[in-house]
């Protein structure tokens, strides 16, 4: 049995742990196994899960569990392994799939191999997963009694099953107690409302060719246009021109988006492994040969401070004319 950890927020699933979930189905496939999901908390996801291919819902109940914990979710999540015994648990690799699997990986004595992209069975398990932030690609060979794994993110796509099932959901109780919740979310504050920079389907990203903070007036103009937001490079935080919850790469946020225009960006390869997963990337730029510009879809080579103005005044006169 392969037991696939789902991510989520008082309910709301992390979309991305739809990904972890899809490379478990594929696992199941060449193994001959059943797929199950835990579910820890309330609200789960019934008919998510069964759309994309889940035999089995594990829902872990207990009053604690009203809201993340890192070790009750994992102690939780190790009882369970100890009932089910399954041969592989997966979890997304975003910071919440990797603490709990990492606290999973201590209490049960067994290593946890992070960011893999894939996973193939044997005498030994063979991983390939990223490394140096998505530069380099490195095959494991693992081997172990229960496969510990998290998914690098933006790796598979998230895909519903051929054929939807209506899951078997079966209540688990864990026995935790005080000592388990002594780090657990107790309050929330709402910095940034609607789409978010992992989330927006446009993200449109200056870097140190944008020049100053007030470069990236025009930026938010074009983001706005786009339904996108903003995002930047290190090197713009680190100037402080924009805060760090800005910064898209290895050591800010990994976006996905359909369309990511990197303005003035040279491409870094920190910066690369964090938007890579674009649908499609636009390029401007006055360096014909930076990294940005000889990878991405289609390119400008030109003054970021005046090709992005003038995309804006563009979409700006099609408006008006409706087109």
């Amino acid at each position: 049995m392969i037991l696939t950890l789902i991510t989520h927020d008082r309910g709301a699933i992390e979309e991305t742990s739809l990904q972890a979930f899809t490379l478990a189905r594929a696992m199941t496939a060449d193994l001959g196994e059943p797929l199950h999901a835990a579910w820890i908390g309330d609200n789960p996801g019934i008919a998510l899960l069964g759309s994309h291919g889940a035999d089995t819902i594990h829902h872990v109940v207990h009053e604690g569990l009203d809201d993340y914990g890192p070790d009750a979710w994992a102690t939780a999540l190790a009882q369970l392994v100890e009932f089910t015994e399954p041969s592989v648990v997966l979890a997304i690799g975003t910071d919440r799939g990797n603490e709990v699997m990492a606290h999973l990986g201590a209490i049960a004595g067994l290593p946890m191999v992070a960011n893999v992209r894939e996973v193939t069975a044997g005498e030994q398990w063979r991983l390939v997963r990223t490394r140096w932030g998505g530069s380099l690609l490195e095959e494991t060979v693992v081997d172990t009694p229960l496969l510990l794994v998290t998914v690098a993110e933006h790796v598979v796509d998230a895909t519903q099953s051929v054929t939807a099932t209506e899951p078997e959901v079966v209540i688990f109780e864990p026995d935790l107690t005080e000592e388990h919740f002594v780090t657990k979310v107790v309050e929330r504050v709402i910095t940034t409302e609607g789409i978010t920079l992992a989330t927006a389907p446009v993200v449109v990203s200056g870097g140190r060719g944008v020049g100053s903070p007030e470069g990236f007036g025009p930026l938010e103009e074009l983001a706005s246009h786009l339904g996108g937001v903003v995002g930047c490079s290190r090197v713009v935080t680190n100037n402080g021109w924009r805060p760090h919850s800005d910064q898209v790469g290895q050591t800010g946020t990994v976006v996905a988006p359909d369309l990511y225009i990197a303005c003035g960006i040279s491409g870094a390869i920190q910066h690369w492994v964090g938007m890579m997963a674009s649908k499609t990337i636009l390029a401007i730029n006055t360096d014909a040969e930076a990294p940005m510009v000889t990878k991405a879809d289609y390119a400008v080579i030109g003054d970021v401070k005046a090709v992005v103005p003038a995309i804006v005044t563009e979409i700006e006169r099609r408006a008006k004319a409706g087109g």
